[in-house]
């Protein structure tokens, strides 16, 4: 089992690019779809949880994950699966960098990959939408924290517990 998380997580962050958001397609199809190991809600709670803790999501949401499979060992192996591709590229690119930094081709393969990274952010939109929204008082949680999120700037971390706080609010009611 710990091999096997290690290696989920390996093929995970090997194959993302554009930060933990990219990464959400990616970890519901090895871990939802393919492995079983999580059901959708969970994946979307741990990427709740990994928004609001401090550190990078991935890693988070990695941890988390392997902690609910295997424990602390799982969590360690897990962790380190989704940052060694991450390690093993950074230290490559770091050894050849001045001969990447004005290669034209590197600069549009970069140019392309940033296009499709926005179009599976836009996906797991779409996807978690028709998950999560029902109701009329979800909509309106949604637009609040989507205003808030972007006229005032505000803290991912605050906008998250806001709209916990308003769950709960509603849940008593």
């Amino acid at each position: 089992m710990l091999f096997d998380l290690f290696w989920s997580f390996f093929k995970v962050g090997l194959f993302t690019f554009g930060g933990g958001y990219a990464m959400i397609p990616l970890l519901q199809a090895e871990l939802v779809e393919r492995k079983k190991w999580l059901e959708e809600k969970e994946i979307m709670d741990y990427y709740s949880i990994g928004q609001c803790t401090p550190g990078i999501i991935a890693v988070n949401v990695s941890t988390f994950t392997g902690y609910k499979l295997a424990g602390i060992k799982g969590a360690i192996f897990a962790t380190l699966g989704i940052i060694t591709p991450s390690i093993i590229i950074i230290l490559s690119i770091a050894n050849a960098i001045n001969i990447f930094v004005d290669n034209a081709y590197v600069e549009h393969a970069f140019n392309g990959i940033r296009i499709v990274v926005i179009a599976l952010i836009f996906d797991v939109i779409i996807k978690m939408w028709q998950k999560n929204i029902k109701t009329k008082i979800q909509i309106l949680i949604f637009i609040i924290s989507l205003l808030v999120a972007l006229w005032f700037s505000a803290s991912p971390v605050w906008v998250v517990i806001g709209a916990a706080f308003v769950g709960l609010l509603l849940t008593r009611k």
